[in-house]
């Protein structure tokens, strides 16, 4: 593979795919640009060096082929607003006549953007033949579709290998993606510590377990939280709670234990009489939540035991919240350790934060500048804090 920004795309047509999957309300108008604004800096770089770009991404998920509805059609004018008013050119297919005409008639300097490639069901089979057809389009291909790198799609994985090692490689944010998990995970300052909430104790199995291998600390907050309390034997009311995963709980408290590995669960809980912003609410020890109260926040006692851990670590992962952070009666707990990942970060420590509710707290509290990463694809890090092989990763790797 080679190196993206030194690479010299003067005279190239630059295959670009990229994650432009963006909310649009009913009148077609984008919601959030996040995604769209992240690979600005990878479309410039080529357009700057005198070379021509085609964007391939996928939006939403079609089930019968094309519809107006998923049509990347409607991002047209946004992405040449964002990208400074360059010439961008739309073609209404992204393989075939349509798409190989659009892209043989692009001058240095412009940008083609393709249709919906989910518009082809061979897109996530992964069809070879669909990805030859799309390797025509460009002689050089990048991949800076981080949140996609997890699928082992037609446009993500299986294109590569119309490539030779030279031509093919990651864009600037898919770069700082793979750098900075890699850090956390290969290269983490210690003591390294990793803060895990959500609702599932499933949805994190295999992250908690992969991480007891690299981590000093593992804090566990959320809804899950209450299933390991409820396998200690504590009270836990109607808070959410797995209990066919009860002995799994034990076994990883257990493995914990074994490597050395601090596993803090919260002590304290802001309970409620409902699940509702309007709810009743107490401080609860979580040894004893009253029957009919759950548990929807962490409390001060938990809030000081974690921000002291998160204080003096030199690399911390973040991924999940605290409580119910979208309800402003159960969003202290999340904001309290959003405050202190930001305040150890400012002493040094090099903090990752990934996947969704994590990334859409740090953005609602405004403090995503303030801590040392903010990652872009939700499922895509989870499953390489999982130990797994991102198909979207190896194939540019070779």
């Amino acid at each position: 593979m080679s190196k993206f920004s030194d690479f010299n795309f003067s005279g190239h047509k630059a295959l670009v795919r990229v994650d432009f999957n963006v909310p649009l309300n009913d009148k077609f108008e984008i919601t959030d640009d996040n995604r769209m604004t992240a690979a600005v800096p990878t479309i410039q770089k080529i357009l700057k060096d005198g070379g021509s770009v085609i964007l391939m991404s996928h939006l939403g998920r079609p089930k019968d082929g094309p519809t107006d509805k998923y049509s990347l059609k409607h991002l047209v004018n946004h992405l040449i607003k964002l990208l400074g008013g360059v010439t961008v050119k739309f073609a209404s297919d992204c393989i075939g006549s349509v798409a190989e005409e659009a892209s043989k008639n692009l001058q240095a300097g412009e940008v083609l953007l393709l249709e919906n490639l989910r518009f082809y069901k061979e897109e996530e089979k992964g069809d070879a033949a669909f990805a030859e057809k799309l390797s025509k389009l460009g002689d050089v291909y990048v991949n800076d579709a981080f949140g996609t790198a997890h699928r082992a799609h037609a446009s993500t994985a299986v294109i590569a290998q119309y490539y030779p090692a030279d031509k093919r490689m990651f864009g600037l944010l898919m770069e700082a993606e793979v750098g900075n998990a890699e850090k956390v995970l290969h290269k983490s300052e210690k003591p390294f510590t990793a803060i895990l909430g959500g609702a599932k104790v499933s949805d994190k199995i295999l992250i908690i377990e992969n991480l007891m291998e690299k981590a000093n600390n593992i804090i566990i907050g959320g809804g899950m939280a209450y299933t390991f309390l409820k396998a200690q034997g504590k009270e836990i009311g109607n808070s959410l709670c797995e209990t066919e995963k009860l002995d799994l709980a034990l076994e990883l408290l257990a493995k914990a234990k074994a490597k050395g590995v601090a596993l803090i669960l919260p002590v304290d809980s802001i309970a409620a009489d409902k699940f509702a912003a309007d709810a009743n609410t107490q401080l609860v020890s979580n040894d004893n939540i009253p029957a009919g109260w759950m548990g929807l926040d962490i409390g001060e006692k938990s809030v000081a035991i974690f921000s002291e851990t998160i204080l003096q670590s030199k690399t911390i992962l973040w991924n999940g919240p605290m409580g119910v952070f979208e309800m402003a009666a159960f969003q202290h707990g999340t904001k309290a350790i959003a405050n202190a990942i930001v305040q150890a970060t400012a002493q040094g420590a090099f903090s990752l934060v990934g996947g969704g509710d994590s990334v859409a707290a740090v953005n609602q509290f405004g403090l995503a500048d303030k801590v040392s990463y903010v990652s872009t694809g939700g499922g895509a890090m989870l499953e390489y804090f999982e130990g797994k092989v991102l198909p979207g990763i190896a194939a540019i790797k070779g």
